[in-house]
């Protein structure tokens, strides 16, 4: 059984609430009728009733079981636009203006997860990142400690014995340029707690860098990776993280045996931690391109609850194997 099938099956069955506020697209009427039919989740979309189900008729989804949530006229309205406002308030939105923005699906789906009426929330089909993560970081959060939202992909590489068997986690590949040293610290910690819900092993972190425990001198870059280093273990005594490292003491064991002698992640990491977007997403796609590597994501982490963003060129598939991603998210395991 591959990756995505093992994420379906665990998904399965929890009984947890995925919200899709996209309700004129129809790839989001499919892959509702999936999930509900595999039942990884219970299912919500956001839209008016009559324009949700002409289209549901349109594409020939029968919506039995699929639950339908009026932006503008569902019952809670008047709260999520009272909540809004107090989240929003130190910005001087008033509650008139707060009824305009929660009568936004996206909105309204990033509230029904703040208030516990949904579980997680799936979007991005028809919306730019950056709108499905203001939704999501203005209702929601980030989680407790955690100063940054950020991205990571689950990597599986074929016939590789590398990271965990061939599969890896690598972050930040999608959401921050350049994070400073304490985010790129909080970005190790979320994407260690990723690989632990959704991969089901053992997180072993490796900070990148070009240099490995001082081989590279003092430079600005090295530093930052070092102090990254330090207060990730300061925040999550319980990981094993190290570096600064190189990718291949970081992955290789006799070569990390002989860079950072006696470290127990050298050699042995399954999370990589890239020092900048830059070197993430060439690494990650280059990983992909060369190795015919399967790369799962990008997924969304460090928010207070979960919210996952899609691709706009995503499939009916795509959608519902981030919606089983969001429930692992949910169920925290």
């Amino acid at each position: 059984m591959g990756f995505i099938e093992d994420l379906r099956r665990s998904a399965a069955g929890h009984g947890k609430h995925i919200v899709l506020p996209e309700w004129d697209d129809p790839r989001m009427y499919q892959a509702a009728r999936i999930i509900v039919d595999e039942n990884i989740a219970k299912v919500s979309i956001v839209g008016e009733p009559g324009e949700v189900m002409s289209t549901a008729g349109r594409e020939g989804v029968n919506l039995d079981g699929i639950g339908i949530v009026s932006p503008t006229k569902h019952a809670d309205f008047e709260a999520f636009a009272v909540k809004y406002a107090e989240l929003r308030a130190k910005k001087g939105v008033t509650l008139e203006q707060a009824r305009e923005v929660v009568a936004d699906p996206l909105f309204c789906g990033a509230l029904m997860v703040r208030l516990g009426k949904a579980d997680g929330m799936v979007a991005g089909a028809m919306h730019a990142t950056a709108d499905v993560l203001r939704a999501a970081f203005q209702c929601i959060g980030t989680a407790p400690g955690c100063s940054i939202v950020s991205s990571c992909f689950v990597v599986i590489v074929p016939n590789c014995k590398l990271g965990e068997h061939g599969m890896m986690v690598f972050g930040d590949c999608a959401i921050n340029p350049n994070p400073t040293a304490s985010e790129l610290a909080d970005i190790a910690i979320s994407s260690a707690q990723t690989a632990k819900a959704l991969c089901a092993f053992e997180p072993r972190v490796a900070m990148l860098s070009f240099s490995t425990l001082g081989s590279g001198g003092d430079h600005e870059d090295v530093l930052k990776v070092r102090e990254a280093v330090k207060l990730a273990r300061e925040r999550a005594p319980h990981l094993s993280v190290a570096g600064e490292m190189q990718a291949d003491a970081a992955l290789v064991e006799s070569v990390g045996q002989k860079k950072a002698p006696g470290d127990s992640v050298a050699g042995r990491a399954n999370v990589l931690i890239f020092p900048d977007l830059d070197a993430a997403n060439i690494g990650y796609k280059l990983v992909q391109r060369l190795s015919g590597a399967e790369a799962v994501g990008p997924i969304s982490q460090g928010l207070a609850m979960p919210v996952n963003d899609l691709s706009r060129g995503c499939s009916v598939n795509d959608i519902v194997n981030v919606a089983a991603i969001t429930v692992l998210q949910a169920i925290g395991i």
